[in-house]
């Protein structure tokens, strides 16, 4: 029986379908099905945060740093910009925004993401999250709240 081979089409295709149930996962509020997308050891982190912002790095650290992330917003739309497919067919550059409210103050929330995310066969190995830290702070009410709402930890 000839061993089976997988392609780069099929690594894309699974990229694909991982970045697709994100999405869907954020469109439905539902940060735990976001977290479990991640490979066990999958590593997320915040290249435009303020120093000493947390690095994850692992399925249960996202999954911390999410866990209160719908007490906070109230995500009513992702929009997906574009994807950008790159030589590594593991590799994808996703632009996409999300609208919604934040609950404490009732108050809209837009925030657009670049995101640069590389999938393994067991989930997200790495994602880059180039939000805007500034932006997130205005619409949360200050940075502390951002901070502390959402799983910051010493680093």
């Amino acid at each position: 029986m000839a061993e089976s081979t997988v392609t780069d089409d099929d690594r894309r295709s699974h990229t694909d379908r991982v970045i697709d149930d994100l999405l869907d996962s954020l469109r439905r509020n539902d940060m735990r099905a976001f977290a479990d997308q991640w490979a066990p050891d999958g590593s997320m982190e915040f290249p435009f945060a303020a120093p000493g912002y947390p690095v994850l790095r692992s399925r249960a650290d996202v999954a911390d740093y999410l866990k209160d992330y719908s007490t906070m917003l109230r995500i009513d739309t992702v929009t997906e910009r574009q994807r950008h497919h790159t030589l590594d067919p593991e590799t994808a550059v996703l632009e996409f925004s999300a609208d919604g409210i934040v609950l404490q103050s009732n108050s809209a929330y837009h925030m657009d993401y670049v995101a640069v995310i590389t999938v393994g066969v067991d989930g997200v190995r790495h994602y880059r999250d180039y939000w805007n830290p500034v932006a997130a702070a205005a619409a949360l009410g200050d940075a502390d709240a951002l901070a502390s709402g959402m799983g910051r930890r010493d680093a």
